[in-house]
């Protein structure tokens, strides 16, 4: 089988990494991909939200399975496309995927059918504006629509909300996704993202994984797309599990069957875990990124035909197989990010990370240029080890870390030592 991963970031390779493992698979096309995928995959310029191209491409090339990375494309009816011409292709809808394209049809949804989520308002104008909460407390502005990981602020009063509004909506901070803004309550706890497999009528979940959010140490700083993860998270005990899958994760399944939007692919949900229980801070319709990386090196088993079995609705008939040893990554960017950042420098020290036993770097904003592989995104790279026990992954990891350089690096030092 030859497969086409959509995508360029440190999750496509992950999952290009994993397919290629596959005995089903001959071989594997990654569109865009970068200067990690290369390793693994036969790189295509096609960029990941070319419908028509890829479509093109997937046909000529006989592909047998698409798997799309990021959200973009899946909200674009990437799926509706390819499945229009007989193509194999594993992720949502683009109604399917419209609960991570925007965040007030998901909060909606959430309201209707009683999924826990913070309180909200929803707001079409920033001259409508009226706060729910008293002017001292904090609140989240979310702007409604994709913003790649960075459309959500966090606020200490009304003051602060009223100017993220403002840069929202007359500023247009974020585009088009701030068409809408969502203003929420702020909840209090640890939070922990929950994957799951689903083929609209069986949710298959995976092990729990803990992303890092803020841009630097102690969780402070702006809000990126994620600077680092770790699998499985301590906190998320089986017990707790469990009351996810039955409170929020099969229920939004059948809500969405409800609706007319049946669900296939993978449910990502952002999860706070308050002193009354987890309550949902939003859904992605695709892995995330960097929890893919860790979860990936811990799967046992092909996950080739969990993809098909979620296209086929046989998804009850699969199972996981699990390595026991956690696993740490550590995302490293390039000075600036979230905010502006220089591209074009050259990396080095990749080899030496990548040959430490238990490791793999897993590239996200790389590309080739005239042999050089250098920086060209904001986040960099996902070093990913796999360790005994959490602490010798942290090790592991920030051991790799340590063996690579370039002009301007970034990273945080603490990933994964709220787990302790």
């Amino acid at each position: 089988m030859r497969v086409l991963v959509v995508g360029a970031g440190g999750r496509e390779h992950a999952l290009a990494w994993k397919i290629a493992q596959s005995p089903l698979v001959k071989k594997v096309y990654c569109a865009p991909g970068n200067a990690g995928t290369a390793s693994v995959a036969e790189n295509v310029e096609i960029s990941a939200d070319n419908i028509n191209a890829l479509r093109q491409f997937a046909m000529m090339k006989g592909i047998g399975l698409t798997v799309v990375g990021p959200e973009q494309p899946l909200v674009k009816g990437i799926v509706d496309s390819f499945e229009e011409s007989g193509l194999r292709v594993f992720g949502p809808s683009q109604r399917a995927a419209e609960i991570e394209g925007s965040k007030v049809f998901c909060k909606d949804l959430m309201k209707k059918y009683g999924i826990p989520t913070a309180r909200y308002e929803v707001f079409n104008s920033p001259d409508k504006v009226k706060l729910f909460t008293r002017e001292d407390e904090p609140v989240v502005v979310k702007a409604s629509g994709l913003a790649a990981g960075k459309g959500v602020i966090l606020c200490n009063n009304g003051t602060e909300a009223r100017s993220a509004i403002e840069s929202i909506m007359r500023d247009r901070t974020f585009g088009e996704a701030g068409d809408q803004v969502v203003v929420e309550e702020f909840l209090t706890g640890q939070e922990v993202s929950l994957l799951a497999f689903t083929d609209g009528k069986t949710v298959l979940s995976l092990d729990s994984a803990q992303d890092h959010k803020a841009a630097f140490e102690g969780d402070t700083g702006p809000n990126t797309g994620g600077m680092g993860a770790y699998s499985p998270a301590p906190v998320f005990t089986d017990d707790l599990k469990g009351q996810v899958m039955n409170e929020i994760m099969n229920p939004t399944v059948r809500a969405m069957a409800k609706e007319g939007r049946q669900y296939r692919g993978i449910l990502y949900a952002g999860l706070m875990l308050t002193e009354s229980g987890p309550k949902v801070l939003e859904f992605n319709a695709r892995f995330g990124d960097p929890e893919t990386q860790p979860i990936l090196m811990r799967i046992d088993n092909d996950i080739v035909p969990v993809f098909e079995a979620c296209i086929d609705g046989t998804l009850a008939k699969c199972s996981l197989q699990w390595k026991p040893e956690p696993t740490v990554c550590v995302v490293m960017a390039a000075k600036g990010y979230p905010g502006v950042y220089e591209k074009g420098k050259e990396i080095s020290g990749l080899d030496s990370a990548g040959n430490q036993e238990g490791t793999v770097v897993f590239h996200a904003g790389t590309r080739m240029d005239k042999g050089r592989v250098v920086t060209n995104g904001g986040r960099i790279l996902g070093v990913t080890a796999l360790g005994t026990d959490l602490g010798a992954a942290i090790k592991k990891a920030y051991s790799a870390v340590d063996k690579i350089e370039w002009d301007g690096i970034h990273y945080r030092k603490d990933i994964g030592k709220k787990a302790f």
